[in-house]
């Protein structure tokens, strides 16, 4: 779709929702009335398989939909209980057993046993699914070689099905973050028969994930996929804690445009906006009882390399691109001060671990490597172009840094949007010589930041591939004795990292939305986190405290 068609339809689609707001009931109100939420999620989903979609847009969709044996409570994100009603940990913290709620169905009543599990984690692995978070499922025994085809039989995994109700995990060695994997996309059941119905078990994109046909597991369950137009799920009957759940339904909006985003928000026509355009942030700031939520984020924003095409192909010439980046001038002015400058990968702090600072803004240094590199003054530069996913916020910073690369190396880099499903697929066909990406925190440990550069791995599409970071990052941190041993590990393969460059870092996320007043327990949380079947809608929430434009 072209840009122009783009606007024309953004246009439209903005006129038609002022003259719904001004000529009947607006969504907000009607939602808030019949227990409908909606929800601006970003861009339109990828797909709505568990073992096969990457991203955050279709991560809110699909836990909606499907559950695993734990989830996470949004107000401390400490896991509690999903299909596993409780579970017990070895003394050694090896083997996990897990106790499967007796009242945890499918949505079509078939009771959910601990077979399904077995036979879902088998699929996720499997080495023709293609699944690029199969490395989440590596801490248990045998994970890795089934998944990289070093064994072929399944029964060499950790994962037994003791009986209906029972699953038996065992793990190469005690995990402390082993129970937030498991609220994880990439570890949900499917049902096997639906599965199998529409495909072979590792089939991608078959037709088992169209309202008519899906089974899940999930609060809610699949009412409609209108392309690029909505995504509505609405609650379930059979989910063993329907009681708890208080909203009717959800309608996800593909929201790329998010200028039409902010505008849909004003008039009503959304109760959450995914993201705010930031030359909005200073008048939503400004604003009484603001709508307006920013909380800290466990995420990084940064750039990626294709360390095998030129001329980033050279550590010199991205050393100079990352050293000649104005972090802090980039924050101030256009991103509203609302992040944090970043040197590396991994968040400050999380849970305890600081990453190394290896450089700074530094566009003297810059210069010399860019010489050393051959392009002295940026003489003979071949051109570079950055890719990035429609967004008029990155389409901002790339804006920013394409300057900054002229004033300070006299070089000259593109810039090119390409829509969601497009640019998933640039990278990870490492079709690309450099690309915008974020990464937020699955769970919150450094390992979930480091562990996606291990050799081979789905989310690592930079061609960067080193044997002794793999050994710190998959062997010996995990056998790490103590948190201060681990954390050194992850120091020392952060530094590694870091001297190769691989990435871009940038800064660090906060998260920002637009919230309507109605909606309830829905909290800010480290991992922005989003958790429905708490979720609710007050119909008398308190009109009068609302701004109005």
């Amino acid at each position: 779709m072209t840009n122009l068609i783009r606007g024309l339809i953004a246009t439209l689609l903005s006129a038609t929702l002022l003259t719904a707001c001004t000529g009947g009931e607006s969504n907000v109100s009607k939602g808030n009335r019949e227990g409908i939420l909606h929800y601006g999620n970003g861009s339109e989903p990828q797909g709505l398989d568990p073992q096969v979609v990457t991203g955050v847009p279709e991560n809110h969709i699909v836990s909606s939909l499907f559950e695993g044996l734990t989830t996470k409570n949004p107000w401390t994100l400490e896991p509690e209980p999903g299909v596993a009603m409780s579970w017990d940990i070895s003394e050694d913290g090896k083997v996990y057993t897990f106790h499967l709620n007796p009242e945890a169905k499918w949505s079509n009543g078939e009771v959910i046993t601990a077979s399904d599990f077995v036979w879902s984690w088998n699929r996720a692995l499997h080495p023709k699914m293609g699944n690029q978070y199969s490395y989440m499922l590596f801490p248990v025994e045998g994970a890795e070689a089934y998944a990289k085809r070093e064994t072929e039989d399944f029964n060499d995994v950790g994962v037994k099905a003791i009986d209906d109700h029972t699953l038996e995990v065992t793990l190469i060695a005690s995990t402390p973050y082993f129970l937030q994997l498991l609220d994880h996309y990439s570890t949900y059941p499917v049902h096997p028969e639906t599965i199998l119905k529409h495909g072979e078990m590792y089939d991608r994109y078959t037709k088992w994930t169209r309202p008519e046909n899906m089974v899940g597991n999930g609060a809610f369950v699949l009412d409609e996929w209108l392309l690029n137009r909505r995504v509505s799920v609405k609650k379930s009957e059979t989910y063993w804690d329907r009681d708890t759940v208080k909203l009717n339904g959800v309608i996800f909006y593909p929201t790329e445009n998010i200028v039409s985003e902010e505008r849909m928000f004003r008039v009503d026509q959304l109760h959450y906006t995914q993201e705010v355009p930031l030359d909005k942030l200073p008048v939503y700031k400004a604003k009484e009882n603001s709508p307006l939520r920013l909380s800290p984020y466990l995420g990084s924003y940064f750039y990626l390399f294709n360390t095998e095409q030129a001329p980033v192909d050279d550590v010199r010439v991205r050393k100079a691109l990352a050293m000649s980046i104005d972090r802090d001038k980039l924050i101030r002015t256009v991103l509203h001060g609302i992040y944090t400058s970043s040197y590396s990968i991994t968040p400050p702090g999380t849970m305890g671990y600081n990453p190394p600072k290896l450089f700074d803004y530094d566009p003297e240094q810059a210069r010399q490597l860019l010489a050393e590199a051959g392009y002295p003054n940026g003489e003979g530069w071949p051109g570079v172009e950055v890719i990035y996913n429609t967004s008029e916020n990155h389409r901002k910073i790339a804006v920013a840094l394409q300057q900054m690369w002229k004033d300070e190396l006299n070089i000259n880099i593109t810039i090119s949007n390409q829509e969601w499903k497009v640019y998933l697929d640039s990278i990870d066909t490492m079709n690309y010589a450099i690309a915008r990406r974020g990464w937020i925190g699955d769970y919150v440990d450094a390992n979930n930041f480091l562990d996606m550069y291990l050799t081979g791995g789905g989310n690592n599409n930079t061609g960067f591939a080193e044997p002794a970071y793999d050994e710190m990052i998959a062997r010996l941190a995990p056998r790490a004795k103590t948190q201060e041993e681990r954390y050194k590990i992850f120091y020392e393969a952060e530094t590694m990292l870091m001297e190769q460059m691989p990435i871009l870092p940038i800064y660090t996320y906060s998260s920002k939305h637009l919230l309507h007043p109605s909606v309830r327990d829905m909290p800010a949380n480290l991992m922005d986190h989003l958790n429905l079947k708490y979720v609710w809608l007050d119909e008398n929430w308190n009109a009068a405290n609302e701004e109005t434009e």
